[in-house]
């Protein structure tokens, strides 16, 4: 059977993308902007037209969220240099008590990272992770996994981080429900970085600091005091304070999203034309929500700092996701095209009468490409792109759970062409490959397996066309993943 010359470029566009990034110095900006104007060439468009359709998915994608991702990295600059991360940080083992030092950091992990880049956060961060270990008789490869496990999680599934928010833009998805869905399919799968973190202090001890081995329980305890009383002394922000500019702008979102709900469920008919109604609306707004929170870390976390500082603080955010901002447009160019040479219509055919759900390919497609070039921000960006044409051809497809499966695929095995994994384990001071990829390549391949296994039940629960074939691959991962781990330990 002859293909159509639109599913044809697509091939041809996705193998040439995979080539670039994979084999050449091509940049993956570059890669995509390229492998659009194959899509559309060989799909049928002309010149003009292809050209056309590039600066529409452009510009449309980036009008909807480039300001939305510029104002909270912005606000996360601020925190940043405040202390507000080490404040959270600070007061959660305050709260958690003695031995549950990882579940503490895994907790700031999943908050901090909203706002901040998980790279700068973990490095920021780490300093509390090694006081622990020195106080609690903890092995730092545990705390410290724990701590990156919270921060790379939450920084592929909740937005207002770059990666989530192009996704939502491509599919079409409401911030408000992503966000939800997002910190709730977290949860999971930090846990299991959580539990992955315990074991791999029972198997490697000589990770726990040597000098502790000999002291008594009273002299650890004390130090652990100690610990906390030196933090308390430092001037740090307050609690509310430091968390105030991250809870704010999610909450208001949610409160513009929950308004519709309590006007049906209450009654409320004329509540959203009210003057409350307006406010929330107005607040909930999420370029508004942002400028509050920004606002507000400036003049509660910013005091120490003069006009100008602020001002460099916040450009220097703001210079941080630059190529962020053009990627997420890039992808939404290639989307574009495939969408105006229908290829997405032609393979909707095809996906629909497959026997796994369709929100299986973004999640594919993320996991592959993850593997390929290492970033989870381009992974998703890029399975979007190409998933989202394909999926708004179906009908009755749910596009948040599409969306959010295409964050989860971005998660797999992050290894040695992801910055992350080589700064996890220099921190950790883990030089033999094979412990490199044991401390982090599995962790995340973990949350990797918990999340997608979520989403998949959750479309089969509540969604539509979903499959019980759908969480049998990363089950299967995970159970490998447990395998691993007991023969190991055997």
């Amino acid at each position: 059977m002859m293909l159509p010359t639109s599913v044809i470029g697509l091939m041809v566009a996705v193998a040439v993308l995979i080539f670039l990034v994979l084999r050449t110095k091509v940049h993956v900006l570059i890669a995509m902007l390229i492998a659009a104007c194959i899509a559309g060439l060989i799909g049928g468009l002309s010149v003009n037209d292809t050209m056309s359709a590039i600066s529409g998915g452009f510009g449309s994608t980036l009008g909807s969220i480039g300001i939305v991702i510029g104002l909270g990295v912005m606000m996360g600059a601020i925190l940043e240099s405040s202390g507000a991360g080490e404040s959270i940080a600070y007061n959660i083992v305050k709260w958690l008590g003695k031995k549950k030092e990882e579940v503490a950091l895994a907790i700031t992990g999943y908050i901090v990272s909203i706002p901040i880049f998980v790279d700068s956060a973990l490095i920021i961060l780490f300093p509390i992770a090694k006081s622990l270990s020195k106080s609690s008789q903890r092995s730092i490869v545990t705390l410290t996994v724990a701590l990156a496990g919270g921060l790379v999680v939450a920084h592929h599934a909740i937005p207002p981080t770059p990666g989530p928010l192009g996704v939502a833009s491509i599919f079409g998805v409401g911030l408000a429900s992503m966000l939800g869905l997002g910190l709730l399919v977290a949860v999971p799968s930090i846990m299991g970085i959580i539990w992955y973190a315990r074991w791999l202090e029972k198997r490697f001890p000589e990770y726990i600091p040597v000098e502790h081995l000999n002291k008594s329980k009273e002299q650890l305890r004390r130090e652990h005091s100690d610990y906390l009383a030196s933090k308390e002394a430092k001037v740090l922000p307050s609690l509310t304070k430091s968390i105030a500019p991250i809870a704010v702008p999610i909450i208001l979102i949610l409160f513009k999203s929950l308004m519709g709900l309590f006007e049906s469920i209450f009654g409320l008919e004329r509540l959203s034309s009210s003057v409350l109604g307006q406010t929330i609306e107005f607040l909930g707004t999420p370029v508004i929500a942002l400028s509050v929170s920004t606002l507000l870390a400036v003049y509660t976390l910013g005091k120490h700092l003069n006009k100008e500082e602020v001002n460099t603080k916040l450009e220097e955010g703001i210079s941080t996701c630059g190529i962020i901002l053009l990627v997420t447009g890039a992808g939404g160019a290639l989307g574009a095209v495939l969408r105006e040479t229908g290829a997405g219509a032609e393979i909707a055919v095809q996906v629909a009468s497959m026997p796994i759900s369709p929100i299986m390919i973004p999640f594919i497609i993320a996991t592959l490409v993850r593997i390929i070039q290492g970033s989870g921000t381009v992974s998703m960006i890029t399975a979007a792109s190409i998933s989202a044409p394909v999926l708004m051809e179906i009908p009755d497809i749910n596009l948040l759970y599409a969306a959010t499966a295409a964050t989860m695929g971005s998660l797999f095995a992050g290894y040695f062409n992801d910055s992350l994994f080589h700064i996890v384990n220099r921190l950790m001071g883990v030089t033999e490959v094979k412990k490199q990829l044991i401390m982090w390549t599995v962790p995340t391949t973990i949350a990797w397996g918990i999340g997608g296994t979520f989403v998949m039940i959750l479309n089969l629960l509540f969604g539509s066309q979903g499959s019980l074939l759908d969480p049998v691959i990363p089950l299967a991962v995970l159970a490998g993943c447990y395998m691993f781990v007991r023969s190991y330990d055997s």
